[in-house]
């Protein structure tokens, strides 16, 4: 524990290398407690990468003499935790969709559903390459179909943004599937 402590001081003081010795102490029990919660080795993987990342940028509020490691688990938890959470609202969007457009086309052949689910990540795909807020406005207004009121009220900001930052973001989304998802344009060629 005191070995422990020795490194957390000389971490908290900017010595990389001895926050890199507690990082190759915990790694692999970040990544397993992530794992049990997550499932998924990629996501597992990441949530303990960013809860290292965190607890760095953290140590200056990290308690003198506390256990680490119930610590950063925590850290690991939280994120592990969100990141599932996120995996799920995305499932069930995309399922919501589906059984949309199954309502609305009344019947759907396999192959036509294998397409639109294909055409559906790959939109999300592209969608993905946007920057955060751009992502977040397209969720909102497009996605979760929200009137361009609560989009605004949604981000706290006026009208008038959100209808200009729209346009910005779909002439990105637009060039983006241009380029990368051509078989997507008629997707996006209609406002």
């Amino acid at each position: 524990m005191n070995d422990e402590q020795q490194l957390i001081e000389r971490a908290r003081r900017g010595d990389m290398a001895a926050y890199e010795a507690l990082v190759q102490q915990y790694e692999t029990l970040a990544f397993r407690a992530a794992y049990l919660i997550t499932r998924d080795d990629g996501e597992a993987a990441d949530a303990a990468q960013e809860a290292f990342l965190r607890a760095y940028r953290a140590l200056g509020s990290f308690r003198p003499g506390a256990p680490f490691r119930p610590w950063l688990l925590r850290i690991v938890t939280n994120l592990a935790l969100n990141r599932l959470q996120a995996n799920r609202r995305r499932l069930n969007m995309t399922e919501r969709y589906t059984r949309q457009v199954l309502v609305e086309t009344g019947h759907v052949s396999i192959d036509g559903l294998v397409l639109q689910r294909d055409q559906r990540q790959r939109l999300l795909q592209a969608v993905g390459r946007l920057n955060p807020d751009q992502q977040a406005l397209i969720s909102l207004r497009y996605f979760l179909e929200l009137p361009e009121a609560e989009v605004a009220a949604t981000l706290k900001i006026p009208i008038g943004t959100v209808k200009s930052r729209l346009h910005r973001t779909l002439a990105k989304l637009r060039e983006i599937i241009q380029t990368d998802y051509a078989d997507l344009i008629e997707l996006v060629t209609h406002d």
